[in-house]
This record gives structure tokens, sequence and C-alpha cells, in this order.
């Protein structure tokens, strides 16, 4: 029997909190407030509480979320940022926007930038490393941090990680400064495109919020050239009722984590490492096989969607073929970008629905074994 499973239904969290968000549409609508109102100082402050950090910033998207963090910190053309060879571009593409140059760090087994790899990348231009928090766990900070002493700032992408702790503390208060995104698809989503700039330096987030506003704080008064880039106020009022089930929706996904590891357990299906010292929130659930691309095609027969997250290291992209960077060997990254594989996880998920995921993965994953071995 095939059963349906799609990648991502967003529709089980709307009918949560459909009946709240439509009295606060209402509301916003009747006062016309809709940039940069109250409901987004609302948000920025619950969020700013959740995340233990003492600022929020609210941006247009994810990836002016990134550039704004860098900026705001102070980073810019001359200066090289580290980052993570596997993640999704816009990591590495606001280090461009921002100006600055990105210099590319290998992985370790747990997908993770590593640290050792980040020492070796280090030059006199070393202004930043960008720490990925990516798939929902984040990196190994407190190493980041001894690589990076008092002279290099160490920032977050956090944009995966919204309700991951390391030890103890969440993520977008492990840096200077984080840049998270509020893209539909991330545990907290919006109805549309939106992003934040967390912080606990008070400079930094007075100068991102002059840059999210064309470079200044009060109307017509310019003080640097900044963009425009401002959180709206529906956006912000469906994130603040998202936020109340956030770490439910969170303890969900774990749950769907651990019976996908209990059932791969000892088989050809490589279930992603896990540190005893975080808190994964699982924003995707990303496993190893051979024949990867075999693999895919049989699980989206068998009506499941699944996805590759990223089927290509960023230095390898075509977009980064004219874009100064320092020479790159991501060996680690190279070599799991052709055997990953994202499975469905997210808190509408059935068990029935992980289990047949979870068996349909196992018969593709020793069919494609058993092929390649003839």
């Amino acid at each position: 029997m095939t059963m349906r499973v799609p990648m991502l239904d967003l529709g089980y969290q709307h009918r949560l909190i459909a009946a709240e968000v439509q009295a606060s549409f209402d509301r916003i609508m009747a006062g016309s407030s809709y940039i940069l109102g109250p409901d987004v100082t609302r948000f920025e402050e619950e969020f700013a509480a959740y995340c233990g950090a003492g600022h929020v910033i609210g941006v247009g998207n994810g990836t002016d979320a990134l550039e704004l963090a860098l900026r705001g910190a102070g980073i810019g053309e001359g200066d090289e940022v580290i980052v993570p060879a596997n993640t999704f571009v816009a990591t590495a593409e606001a280090v461009v926007r921002a100006g600055a140059t990105p210099v590319f760090a290998d992985c370790r087994e747990d997908f993770l930038i590593d640290p050792a790899s980040v020492a070796e990348r280090i030059t006199p231009r070393t202004r930043a490393v960008f720490a990925v928090h990516l798939y929902g766990q984040p990196a190994d900070m407190t190493a980041l941090a001894a690589v990076c002493g008092d002279d290099i700032v160490l920032l977050e992408d956090a944009a995966q990680a919204q309700g991951a702790e390391l030890d103890g503390r969440r993520a977008g208060s492990l840096g200077v400064a984080a840049g998270t995104s509020f893209y539909p698809g991330k545990n907290l989503g919006a109805y549309g495109d939106g992003g934040a700039v967390i912080t606990s330096s008070d400079v930094v987030a007075e100068r991102v919020q002059r840059l999210r506003n064309h470079g200044g704080v009060r109307k017509y008064e310019h003080l640097e050239i900044g963009t425009n880039s401002r959180l709206d106020s529906l956006q912000a009022a469906v994130l603040s009722a998202k936020l109340r089930h956030l770490d439910a929706w969170n303890a969900r996904r774990r749950e769907i984590a651990e019976q996908y590891r209990d059932a791969f357990a000892g088989s050809a299906v490589v279930a992603p490492p896990v540190s005893d010292r975080v808190v994964h929130v699982y924003h995707q659930f990303v496993v190893q096989v051979d024949e990867r691309d075999a693999v895919l095609a049989a699980l989206l027969e068998d009506g499941i969607g699944v996805g590759i997250h990223y089927p290509a290291p960023v230095h390898l992209l075509p977009a980064f073929a004219g874009v100064e960077t320092a020479a790159t060997s991501a060996p680690v990254a190279e070599r799991t970008a052709g055997r990953i594989l994202s499975l469905p996880i997210y808190p509408g998920l059935t068990d029935e629905q992980v289990a047949y995921v979870a068996e349909r993965t196992l018969a593709a994953a020793d069919r494609a074994s058993g092929t390649a071995a003839a």
C-alpha cells in the first residue's frame, strides 16, 4: 500500500492558530499599522526573551538578517569571513553582499562546521566566523570561540535552529550576533518572508536598527547607507502566535527523530550524529545512504516527499566561480553531499506516517545497495 507523506505540511500549524491569527489581522487592518508597528515590537521583545538575548531586530528575510548581522558587527570590504562549505547559499551570499570575502571551511561528520578546519583557514584578513547551526543542531561554539579568540567575531546563522540549545543556552545567544529566517518552512515560520537579527550587543542592535531602515532611526534623517528590510506587522502577529507553540512542535520533531533512529539502528541508513550537549530541533532529519539518487527516486515513487539539503557545497556552485575566495578543499562536505537525504519531519506527521517512511527508506536502501553490489 502506498501512503502519501509530503516533505512538509504547514496546514497542521495553521489550523492550531487560525482563529488567533485572524483576530490579529483584523485588529492590524483596523489600525493600519503595517510595518514596524506595535505588533513587530511585541514579537521582537517576546523572541528576544525566548532566545535569552538582549535584542531582536525584525527584518524582511533571513538573507538580509545575515547580511545585517555582519554589517552591524562592523564586517565589510577587505575582510574575510569563514563560513562552512555545506550550508544554504545565503550564508556565503550575505558575506559577499556585505562587501567581504567568504572563505570556506570543511564540516565534521555531524555536518557542522569543523573548528579545526576553521583554524587552518585563518589569515591576517580574517575578521569573522559564521557558524551555521545546520539542520537544527548548534555548532560547537565553545571550540569555535577558542579558535576565534578576542580578535575574530563569532556570528551565528540560526535560520534552522529556533529553539535549539547548546549547554543550556539557546541558538541566537551564543555569539556576538545571529541572523535567523522566518521563511514559512522554518521551525518558526511566517506566512511569507521574514527574518531577524539577534544580539545582546547594544552597539550591534543600534546599528542594525538603522541599517534596516535606510540608515536612520527617524524619517528623513539618514546617518549611513542602509537598506529597506523591515518586518511587517502581519508576519509579526503570525510569529507571536506560533512562538507559543514552538517548544511543543520542536519536542514532536525530536520524538519523530527518535522513531527514525530506532528504525535505522544497525542498517544501511546512517542516522545523523548528535552531541549530548545540545537540544536538537530537527529542522531537517538528514541520513546518509549509498546510491542516494536511486533511494531518492524510489521514495518519490512510494509517495514520500524527500529532499537533499544540500546537493553541492557552496564553493562548488557556479555563482561563486567568479567571486573572490580562497582556494578551498572540503573533502568531508564534498563526500557527504553525494550521500545525504532529507526525510519528512514536521510536527503534524503521524506515527503511522513515520513508520511508513522508515520502512520504505530501509527497503529502498537495501535494494540500492544490492543493485550496486551486483
